[in-house]
């Protein structure tokens, strides 16, 4: 009776329908779908061009119709409601006679038509759901537009009835009249028109030339004449009329001045095209047939045969410029992975990720736009670039039949095709006078391109653009791609995103002077890493000799920061730990190897892949393995203090630890052959080389000259599948990482850092016989996990204590010496001769 009561009360107190009370969250989530929903942009884009065509007819109808309708609309929004029976003849009634009104008369005046296109433009972008305008651009537009013209309005029809300039506008003009007087203020708005024509419409200006027009040059008879140009334009074809001058007659030839003198009696003979043209004499013709002269690409062209000897003028070229659609990218919102809650059962997926369920990922406000990201194409600046190359080969009677430029954040590529018989090694040599004419720094040459049939020539731009690393981060390219270590490292001339794998590296090697951009290179390889992984996914073991580069990432620690047992610094700075860490790197990397060799893996994915679907048991040493990326700021240091001891664990590292996840980046400022050895760059075939001082450091780095043409400031080459690539690097300054750091290291960690295997040195145990008295430290810890697991392996005391072999040796023959574990049996395992702890325990203690 009484559980009845209960049951019946509790009945009361649930809701009469269940599905009316949503939960809050479950609201939240509805409502944010329908905000991202491309039903809704596509209804509020076709609402937005219908307010822009309403505004333009109330606008267009209230020019004609203001007087009849001023008396009404000073009634104010009375005339909006039912019972008011009050009549407009605006074209939109009292809605549009009152609106029109209130942005006249009450606002700027006829510059209101301005908020037509402003809502025409977010209308288009939301219906057809592209960036079709810049939304941005527009809204600047409109907002100096409104005050600058409704000023202007004000001023030149002061004497008017009509409300030009609204009553923002003659506010301003009042005062600027009262402060400057008329002229001032007609001198000021002109000049304020004439800087909004530039800001809007940026037109080029040029001087007018006086030079006399220039005469025909002498063409040797039979050559033809070519203009070469894009494959976007008509090509331009010179007949015979533009020779002639406006009577009919033939100009007079002055002499060039390699050609000889030429007598004053020549005769010209038009080649004219053959529909209603007059015939051509057969010894002309035969001429045509025996000289046979190649044409330019992209341009036909017949002008002028001229009987006598002269060399043909050099061609005229255009430069085709080349673009590419990287440019304004919109931004990616970066999705944070949702970690569903589900109950622990054995036959759920293990997710590493829930030890760390409420990890947040950087989101993209932490990191700054670095000034604009588009592209400064300058047409002076390339068409100069391309005569004075033209004329330096000319110079040397090198002639090209085409060129085109390719304009990227720090240099432009222009790219030449040679004439027949042009030798590729007499442009080369030409690298230092091309570089005089251009009056530039930092020219590089490529001859020939990889994969084209083209000279490449690198020039370095006059405006330099920042690439910044929040629109490399933002990118389509990185936010969805399935590489395992994601990096993101700066841009290519054609503007193009350089994002690659760090796992398909391996191991990269990075060098170049002093303050060119090494520092900044690292941070842009962290910080991806960063944004694209979970701590329980990657672990960073930091080597700082100079102790002040990567002290950024301390407050990290227990996050993402790997280091020794018993350390109490995440980011080694002594070079003895530093030894002592590589060592344990090899260790684990031992230790991985047996664990893979167990699981019948050949890399940590497929091993990650078997334990994540708990085909791999814990109790035998199994474990999810994170990614190990080691990083060393100044490897020269290292070198110069250590040797050998540092150079060999990491040539081991190299040649063994990618199967297992273990992957190095490592950089210099001094790329000589004693810090670079032939072991060490054997085993790095990815290199990144910053500016150099020495063509004999560049060869140093990258096999290959160009390093020293670099200019700065983040310019690089980066050799990677076997091609060398210019890139500019992204930008992340100091405060980014800090904000960066401090976001992660305020949210929940680890207990604390991921501690690498125990390295002790061998050296202090040679010469010492086996004393039960001097007992191991780790002594009774093997001692309980050899009985408990009931398995005598020195391999399990390797993995579950991260030893090395030697040391695991030790202890194994210490266990057997204290009547632990039985004599070795060869490739078995020994046996356990105590069978529960408690025995352990009395054991131990008889033997203390």
């Amino acid at each position: 009776m009484a559980n009845r009561l209960k049951a019946e009360k509790a009945d009361k107190k649930k809701p009469a329908n269940p599905e009316k009370f949503k939960p809050e969250k479950e609201v939240q989530v509805s409502v944010k779908q329908l905000v991202k929903d491309e039903r809704t942009h596509k209804i509020a884009g076709a609402f937005a061009l219908l307010i822009s065509l309403f505004l333009f007819i109330a606008f267009a109808s209230y020019l004609f119709t203001w007087k009849e309708d001023q008396d009404k609309v000073f009634r104010g929004a009375a005339i909006l409601l039912p019972g008011e029976e009050v009549k407009t003849t605006n074209l939109l009634g009292n809605l549009g006679a009152y609106i029109s009104h209130l942005f006249f008369y009450k606002g700027f005046g006829a510059a209101s038509f301005m908020f037509c296109s402003l809502f025409f433009v977010i209308g288009v972008n939301a219906l057809l759901g592209s960036k079709i305008f810049s939304l941005w651009r527009n809204v600047r537009y409109v907002i100096v537009g409104l005050l600058f013209f409704s000023v202007v309005f004000s001023f030149v029809f002061r004497s008017s009835s009509f409300a030009w300039g609204g009553a923002v506008g003659n506010l301003c003009s009042d005062w600027l009249v009262r402060m400057i007087g008329s002229v001032g203020t007609g001198a000021l708005l002109l000049l304020g028109g004439l800087a909004y024509i530039i800001w809007r419409f940026n037109p080029v200006f040029k001087a007018p030339t006086f030079s006399k027009p220039k005469t025909a040059e002498p063409v040797k008879e039979g050559a033809t004449l070519v203009v070469a140009t894009t494959a976007t334009e008509t090509p331009e074809v010179i007949t015979p009329n533009k020779l002639k001058d406006g009577m009919g007659t033939m100009k007079k030839v002055p002499k060039t001045q390699n050609e000889e003198e030429l007598p004053v009696e020549l005769n010209f003979v038009e080649k004219e095209e053959p529909v209603g043209e007059e015939p051509v004499s057969a010894e002309e013709m035969e001429e045509e047939e025996e000289e046979d002269t190649p044409e330019i690409p992209l341009a036909v062209e017949t002008p002028l045969v001229q009987k006598g000897k002269g060399k043909q003028p050099p061609p005229q070229l255009e430069l085709e410029i080349k673009t590419y659609p990287e440019v304004d990218q919109p931004e990616v919102p970066v999705e944070e992975p949702k970690v569903e809650q589900k109950p622990v059962v054995n036959q759920e997926p293990y997710d590493p990720s829930l030890d760390l369920r409420d990890y947040k990922y950087p989101s993209l406000d932490l990191l700054e736009l670095h000034g604009s990201e588009r592209i400064i194409q300058d047409p002076a600046e390339l068409e100069t670039n391309k005569n004075q190359i033209i004329n330096t080969l000319k110079n040397y009677d090198i002639d090209i039949q085409k060129i085109s430029a390719t304009v990227g954040p720090t240099v432009t590529l222009y790219e030449i095709v040679p004439a027949a018989g042009v030798r590729i090694s007499r442009i080369k040599n030409l690298e230092d006078d091309i570089a005089l004419s251009l009056a530039a720094l930092g020219i590089r040459i490529i001859a020939p391109i990889p994969g084209k049939g083209t000279v490449g020539i690198e020039v370095p731009n006059v405006k330099k653009t920042v690439v910044s690393m929040r629109s490399m981060l933002s990118s389509e390219k990185f936010q969805h791609n399935s590489f395992s270590l994601p990096i993101a490292i700066g841009k290519k001339i054609d503007n193009e995103n350089f994002i690659v794998d760090l796992t398909t590296m391996p191991h990269l090697l990075m060098a170049g002077a002093t303050g060119q951009g090494k520092s900044v290179g690292l941070n842009a390889i962290l910080v991806s890493l960063l944004y694209k992984k979970h701590p329980s996914q990657i672990k960073l073991v930091l080597v700082d000799p100079k102790k002040v580069e990567l002290s950024l990432y301390r407050n990290i620690e227990t996050h993402f920061l790997a280091k020794l047992p018993g350390e109490e610094e995440a980011i080694i700075t002594d070079t003895k730990k530093v030894i002592h860490t590589l060592n344990a790197l090899c260790i684990e990397m031992d230790n991985r190897y047996d664990l893979l060799k167990e699981a019948g893996a050949r890399n940590i994915r497929e091993y990650n892949e078997k334990f994540i679907k708990r085909k791999l048991n814990p109790q035998k040493g199994h474990q999810f393995l994170p990614f190990i990326v080691l990083v060393v700021d100044e490897f020269a240091d290292l070198i110069m203090t250590a040797g050998k001891e540092v150079e060999m664990p990491i040539a081991r590292l190299a040649q063994l630890a990618r199967a297992v996840g273990i992957h190095l980046i490592i950089a210099t400022q001094r790329p000589s052959v004693n810090i670079i050895t032939g072991t060490i760059k054997a085993n790095f075939p990815v290199r990144i080389a910053f500016k150099v001082s020495s063509k004999i450091d560049s060869r140093t780095i990258l096999d290959a000259g160009g390093a020293e043409q670099l200019i700065g400031k983040g310019d690089m080459l980066i050799s990677y599948n076997g091609e060398i690539t210019r890139l500019q690097c992204a930008f992340v300054d100091t405060p980014e990482v800090d904000s960066i750091c401090d976001f992660i290291g305020t949210q929940e960690g680890y207990p604390q850092a991921f501690f690498l295997p125990e390295y002790v040195d061998e050296k202090q145990f040679e010469g010492k016989e086996l004393d039960l008295d001097d007992r191991d430290t780790l002594f009774e810890s093997a001692a309980r996990m050899i009985v408990t697991s009931q398995m005598g392996s020195t391999s399990l005391l390797q993995r579950r204590m991260k030893l090395g072999y030697n040391r695991a040796g030790r202890l194994m023959d210490q266990l057997e010496a204290a009547g632990i574990v039985g004599p070795s049996q060869g490739s078995k395992a020994r046996d356990v001769l105590i069978k529960t702890e408690a025995d352990l325990e009395r054991h131990l203690a008889d033997l203390i």
